[in-house]
């Protein structure tokens, strides 16, 4: 009888194996996973998203290709997430913002987790898994400011920025009448440095990224308009944040799909707290 059992179970194990397979190999496009590693690109640069640190603590992944480094925040914690459950080991490189992208399509990356929009003009280029986040457009400007006490964007004139290659800078900003467009800057924390140094009078970004700025500098208010009729113009895709795999990857897709739909947004926003909570002074 126990050896009838052990058969069984032994053959239960195999077919399971040979099913899982047939899932890899019935696509055109390598998985990325094949050999158990997810290797996930990110800037490692954007608060509360992602980051660099210089220790392992509170569950920092090593960057590859930065030895000596490590990444951890909302991004990694997602990633990781999604390891665990499949049974790979979580691999992060750092990758400037318009870089990721094409490093992925180069197949330097498996995965794109970098607090990117879903928006159509990505998804021409990229599939992508989510939303993992709901991030509402907001702006920051100093307390100090005229404009900290705005109500809508009709009310907001001056100098401001946004990071490069995102909607806020692309198609957030030109929405704003009196606004006076400054060169987008190159990452976030340059971003967030150009309002707190008075640089530029607001900033336009997402509400997890204002929450780590307001976090690092108390001089710091957030507009949040949401809600109103004096708001930005976006639509779902450009608040909804995803992960971006190669076209037609769809083992890899879902795999991470199945990962997030056991997520509710309470848990996304709890988890986004606790990365706001050990992010270092940007």
């Amino acid at each position: 009888m126990r050896r009838t059992i052990a058969t069984i179970i032994m053959t239960a194990m195999i077919m399971c194996l040979c099913m899982g397979a047939t899932a890899f190999a019935d696509q055109d496009v390598p998985t990325g996973v094949e050999d158990g590693v997810l290797t996930v690109g990110m800037e490692c640069a954007y608060a509360p998203y992602n980051w660099t640190q210089m220790d392992d603590s509170n569950g920092a992944v090593p960057i590859v290709n930065n030895p000596g480094t490590y990444a951890n925040g909302y991004d990694v914690m997602i990633a990781q997430r999604i390891c665990d459950a499949n049974g790979w080991e979580l691999e992060v490189m750092a990758i400037g913002w318009d870089g990721l992208v094409p490093a992925l399509n180069a197949g330097q990356i498996d995965a794109v987790i970098a607090g990117q929009s879903m928006t159509e003009e990505r998804m021409a280029e990229v599939d992508m898994a989510g939303p993992y986040f709901y991030a509402s457009i907001v702006c920051v400007t100093r307390e100090n400011s005229e404009l900290a006490s705005a109500t809508g964007i009709s009310q907001l004139s001056g100098a401001c920025t946004a990071q490069t290659g995102t909607i806020w800078y692309d198609s957030c900003l030109p929405q704003i009448e009196g606004a006076e467009l400054m060169p987008a800057s190159e990452t976030a924390p340059a971003m967030i440095m150009a309002v707190t140094s008075g640089a530029v009078d607001y900033i336009c970004t997402d509400m997890p990224t204002a929450m780590g700025a307001r976090a690092a500098y108390d001089n710091l208010v957030i507009l949040d308009f949401t809600g109103t009729d004096d708001n930005f113009d976006v639509d779902e895709g450009e608040i909804n944040i995803g992960i971006s795999v190669v076209k037609g990857n769809t083992v890899l897709l879902d795999a991470m799909n199945e990962v997030l739909g056991e997520m509710d947004v309470d848990m996304f926003n709890e988890l986004m707290d606790e990365a706001i909570a050990v992010q270092p002074v940007l």
